[in-house]
């Protein structure tokens, strides 16, 4: 198993559950811990740190299944082995879950005059930023689709108009969301017509339809020609397949394409879930995890010679910040019927004890916390 995010921790927790000792998971991940990724909104806006919203893989302890804390450096598909620093690693079943990076170099000037918030150490560095701005134009700015949280970029734009308000200058700042997309959740029109409400009475600017092909200081350039001045730009990278997942071939247009049902790839044995596979759903970490589970049900059926699972269905749900401490929820359905839909649950408090809920589920699940 190669990446220990959503999909890599779900597939190992539920084949020690249902299988135990009678299958070798070797689980292979660069990082010492892994952090839910609305943290970093917490972490710019909130004060966090990210010690103390990071679970460390020691704490992983299941039947059957072993962490490697390694960087891979090469992925032989056809064989189903890795090389990592120490050696070389082989399997009757591969599964690649390593994530999407950012590709800053996409955007001509985004490292040197923006300030990216989707890595963990950016989103701790953008706390700085945020926290010194008092005047000007903070242009929130999506360089490239798909990225992953769609509704990401609506929450940062709805907390930082918070953070000013708190602060009492949001009277001297101009806030806008540009991105490639034509509305701020596009499967599902009545979230979009929620966030679209809120940044109206917020005074929140949104241009849809606009991708930044560079950044100049204070200004950003975008490929109509439209050019934005600001003094914050708040930028979300270019997302692409990791280097190693690229250059061992498997790819097509900077993702590894599957089998959106199955999760299967071209090679014999070898699956990808989560965000370095194009499986035609958003790229979020609770579709990695409903992703997963199907993948561990067709190893769990390979096992014990039981059927085989029922088509991954693309469902999955998603929190979102709309500010004021208030959390609404979005019920995505890709796969499993003729459209895609997208039902719009209202911000509620209760809500926010939901995501809360759907946080500590997993690291008692994961983790044993």
């Amino acid at each position: 198993m190669l990446g220990a995010g959503f999909g890599g921790l779900e597939l190992s927790t539920m084949l020690a559950e249902e299988l135990g000792d009678q299958v070798e998971v070797t689980l292979i991940d660069r990082n010492d811990s892994f952090a839910f990724g609305y943290s970093k909104l917490d972490m710019m806006f909130r004060g966090v740190s990210l010690e103390s919203v990071s679970l460390p893989y020691s704490k992983v302890v299941k039947p059957g299944v072993t962490l490697v804390r390694e960087e891979i450096r090469s992925i032989d598909a056809e064989s189903r082995s890795v090389e990592t620093d120490s050696g070389t690693l082989e399997g009757d079943v591969m599964v690649i879950a390593l994530g999407a990076d950012y590709d800053l170099e996409a955007t001509p000037g985004l490292a040197e005059h923006g300030t990216e918030f989707y890595s963990f150490a950016g989103a701790r560095d953008a706390a700085g930023p945020v926290a010194s701005f008092s005047s000007g134009h903070a242009v929130v700015g999506v360089c490239g689709a798909p990225f992953k949280c769609p509704p990401a970029p609506s929450e940062c734009a709805l907390m930082l108009s918070d953070e000013l308000t708190r602060r009492g200058v949001r009277g001297d700042c101009e806030i806008t969301l540009t991105m490639p997309l034509g509305s701020p959740v596009p499967p599902s029109p009545e979230t979009s017509a929620a966030l679209m409400s809120e940044f109206e009475a917020r005074g929140i600017t949104f241009r849809g339809g606009l991708r930044p092909v560079r950044l100049e200081p204070g200004l950003v350039i975008y490929e109509d020609g439209t050019e934005l001045p600001f003094d914050l730009f708040l930028g979300i990278p270019k997302h692409r397949a990791p280097d190693v997942v690229i250059d061992s071939g498997i790819t097509e247009h900077g993702y590894v394409p599957v089998e959106p049902a199955t999760l299967k790839t071209k090679f014999e044995g070898v699956y990808a879930v989560g965000d370095v596979a194009n499986a035609e759903v958003p790229k979020a970490g609770v579709f990695a995890e409903g992703a997963a589970r199907v993948v561990a049900k067709r190893v769990i059926a390979q096992v014990t010679g039981g059927d085989a699972p029922p088509p991954f269905d693309g469902k999955a749900s998603c929190y979102i910040e709309f500010g004021e401490e208030r959390i609404a929820r979005v019920d995505i359905d890709f796969l499993s019927g003729p459209e895609r839909t997208g039902e719009f649950n209202a911000p509620s408090q209760e809500l926010r004890q939901e995501k809360s809920d759907f946080g500590s589920s997993r690291r008692a699940r994961w983790f044993g916390l």
